[in-house]
C-alpha cells in the first residue's frame, strides 16, 4: 500500500492535484509507520515464520518493497516538502535495506535445499527487487551528488545501480515469460502482481530519465548521456508493450472465465505501476522535450487514482469486517436464560482462538 499511495501521490503533484497530493501524503505517511509497526510485531511474535519467509520462493521477494517504500517516501519529501535532510536519511536506510534483502533473499533461495519448480516458484512479484534497485538509484539522484562532494563518483555509483536494475530484470522477465508460455496458466495463476511486468520497466525509465536530469556538468555523465537516454527509451517501449497484453489477460480472466472481481490485498500491486507509468511518462516528456507524448500522462493519472480508490476501499471495507468479527468472537453469549437469571452469564470466552479472524485477509 505505500509504495502504491506514494507513486500516486507524486503523480498528482507533478500534473498539478495539490489537494490531493497533500492528502495521500499524509495516508502515506500513516500507512509507512504502521506497516512497519506491523512488521516488527510479527517479527516479535512470529519469529520462526518471519526468517523461514526470507527463504521463501513466493513470498521472499515481497521484503523488497520495504526498499521501494522507503524511497518512494524520500522522494515526497523532496518534492512536496524539500526536505532533503529525511529525504537523505531515508535513502541510507533504503541503501541498507537493499543489500540486507538482495545478499539474504537470492543466497537463501539458492542454497535452499528443497526448491519449487518454476511454475510454482515464479511469479510478477520476484520483480519487486527490480522496483526495489531502480528506487535507490532514483531518490539518490536527488539527495547524493550535491552531498558527496564528487559528483561523478556519485552519478557512477547511481547508475551502476540503474544498470543492475536493467540486469535483473533482464535475468527474471525471460523466467516469467517462459513460465507464461510453456507451462499451463490458469486464471487462478494471473494475480495483480504480474502488472509488476510493466511498473519494473517505468521505474527504470523514471530512473534514467533522473540520472540524465543529474548530469549537470560532469564530464563523465556528459559522455554516457546518448546511451543513458537510449536505454531508458528502451525501457519505457517494453513498459508500454507490458499493457495491452496485461489488459487482455485481465479480461480473460474477469470476463471469460468469470473470475470474481473482489478486493484482494495483492491489487496494491496494480496500483503502483499504474501511478509509476504515469510520473515516468511525465518526466520522460519533460527532460527528454517530447510534448506529443503529454497526453498519456494525464490518461493514466486518472486510472491510477481510480485504482487507488478501489483498492483503499477494499481495504476499508476489509478492516471493518475484521473488527465486526472479532466484536462477535470477543462478545460473550447471551441467552433467554442469561438474560432472565444474570448471575447464570458466563463470562469465559469462546474456545475458538479469535487470532485468524483478527489476522486473516489483512495486509
Amino acid at each position: 500500500m505505500s509504495m502504491a499511495t506514494g507513486i500516486v501521490c507524486i503523480a498528482c503533484h507533478l500534473l498539478g492535484l495539490g489537494g490531493l497530493s497533500a492528502f495521500l501524503f499524509w495516508v502515506n505517511l500513516l500507512a509507512y509507520g504502521l506497516l512497519w509497526a506491523a512488521t516488527i510485531a510479527r517479527v516479535i511474535m512470529f519469529r520462526k515464520q518471519f526468517l523461514a519467509d526470507w527463504a521463501s520462493h513466493q513470498r521472499g521477494p515481497g521484503f523488497f518493497t520495504s526498499v521501494a517504500a522507503t524511497s518512494v517516501l524520500g522522494s515526497q519529501f523532496v518534492l512536496l516538502r524539500q526536505a532533503t535532510d529525511i529525504a537523505f536519511g531515508l535513502w541510507i536506510v533504503a541503501l541498507v535495506l537493499w543489500v540486507i534483502c538482495t545478499y539474504t533473499v537470492f543466497v537463501a533461495l539458492s542454497i535452499r535445499e528443497e526448491k519449487p519448480t518454476l511454475a510454482e516458484g515464479i511469479n510478477g512479484g520476484w520483480l519487486v527487487a527490480v522496483v526495489a534497485t531502480q528506487s535507490i538509484c532514483t531518490l539518490g539522484c536527488f539527495v547524493l551528488p550535491d552531498r558527496l562532494g564528487d559528483r561523478d563518483a556519485a552519478l557512477f555509483f547511481l547508475m551502476s545501480f540503474w544498470l543492475c536494475g536493467g540486469m535483473l530484470y533482464i535475468w527474471m522477465i525471460s523466467l516469467i515469460f517462459y513460465r507464461y508460455t510453456f507451462f499451463r496458466f490458469s486464471p487462478g495463476d494471473f494475480m495483480p502482481p504480474y502488472w509488476i511486468n510493466m511498473g519494473a520497466m517505468a521505474i527504470s525509465t523514471l530512473a534514467g530519465a533522473t540520472l540524465v536530469a543529474a548530469t549537470g556538468d560532469s564530464p563523465m555523465m556528459i559522455s554516457l548521456r546518448p546511451f543513458v537516454k537510449g536505454f531508458t527509451i528502451l525501457y519505457w517501449a517494453t513498459a508500454t508493450w507490458w499493457i495491452p497484453m496485461l489488459v487482455i489477460i485481465g479480461i480473460w480472466r474477469h470476463a471469460v472465465r468469470r473470475v470474481k472481481f473482489t478486493y484482494d490485498p495483492l491489487y496494491w500491486g496494480l496500483v503502483f505501476p499504474l501511478g509509476m507509468y504515469c510520473v515516468c511518462t511525465y518526466r520522460l516528456v519533460e527532460i527528454f522535450e517530447l510534448p506529443f507524448l503529454a497526453w498519456i500522462s494525464r490518461g493514466f493519472i486518472i486510472l491510477a487514482i481510480i485504482a487507488w480508490l478501489f483498492a483503499f476501499s477494499g481495504l476499508l471495507s476489509r478492516f471493518f469486517h475484521v473488527i465486526l468479527m472479532a466484536v462477535r468472537v470477543l462478545r460473550p453469549p447471551t441467552t433467554t436464560a442469561a438474560r432472565a437469571d444474570p448471575s447464570s452469564v458466563t463470562l469465559e470466552r469462546p474456545n475458538a482462538d479469535p487470532a485468524p479472524l483478527l489476522t486473516r485477509g489483512v495486509p
